[in-house]
């Protein structure tokens, strides 16, 4: 349903902001991914790579509009999806800390990719059946795109972890580098406790085991071993982010910080 016709996070105050924090929680993770996909464009192993990752890129920024526009909607204070996107610094960001990670090679853009496809996959269909109707519809766009990101990444995932001696080790490196950044990924605060009382949200610890299951599946036809869980210090999603978000912010926003308000 519409933010106007969510009742009850109109009536409660607590409740209305975590409602768009979590919406915007989404929406950071597909921009910021999304602008770290597109800064491979013109850079990528081969053309065909380049337009694959291209695509994955439009199709994250796509969806950071959607929920950017209904974040701004539910949060009431006449901020749009440029707004959200540009005009904010980086503590203020809820992305997961995973996406903001630097993309290195192409093996370890990857393994990023695919942590984060084999999430999305999971929220995504949990959030079909949302109590909030518009939630669940930008879900569903959604899922189709990301069911063709997770083919692309993990295909590629057991392409190179099943290939050669080098590019085996080099993903196995990505991978053994990026792990510790999956603790956050089904960690639950009050935000997803409030939406999962209010069915706008699945619970995350009921999602964990799938997504284990189908990173282990990835990981055996990929001939990888699954990283030793690892100490996090850091937590994007609320806003305590590693040093790198804030340099691809820079350049993110820098047209619309120089001249503020400009539209093309």
């Amino acid at each position: 349903m519409s933010a106007r016709a969510h009742a009850p996070s109109e009536r409660d105050p607590a409740q209305q902001a975590a409602h768009f924090r979590h919406v915007l929680r989404l929406a950071d993770t597909s921009l910021v991914l999304g602008q770290r996909l597109g800064e491979w464009v013109g850079h990528a192993p081969a053309l065909e790579e380049d337009l694959g990752l291209a695509n994955l890129a439009l199709d994250l920024i796509g969806q950071a509009r959607l929920l950017l526009t209904y974040a701004g909607e539910l949060e009431g204070r006449g901020r749009d999806e440029d707004a959200l996107a540009f005009l904010r610094d980086a503590p203020e960001f809820v992305n997961l800390t995973l996406a903001e990670q630097p993309n290195g090679d192409f093996g370890h853009t990857i393994v990023r990719q695919w942590l984060i496809d084999a999430w999305q996959l999971e929220i995504y269909q949990g959030l079909l059946g949302s109590a909030d109707s518009r939630l669940g519809a930008i879900a569903a766009k959604a899922l189709k795109e990301t069911r063709y990101h997770h083919r692309f990444s993990s295909g590629w995932l057991i392409r190179l972890g099943d290939g050669t001696r080098e590019s085996h080790d080099r993903v196995q490196a990505a991978l053994d580098c990026l792990w510790r950044f999956s603790a956050e990924l089904f960690c639950a605060d009050e935000v997803d406790e409030r939406m999962q009382a209010a069915a706008i949200a699945p619970a995350l610890a009921e999602l964990a085991p799938r997504w284990s299951a189908r990173i282990d599946e990835d990981l055996a036809a990929a001939t990888l071993k699954r990283p030793a869980a690892q100490p996090y210090p850091w937590h994007g999603r609320r806003g305590v982010h590693t040093e790198h978000l804030g340099h691809m912010l820079a350049e993110m926003q820098h047209l619309q910080r120089t001249y503020p308000g400009v539209r093309w």
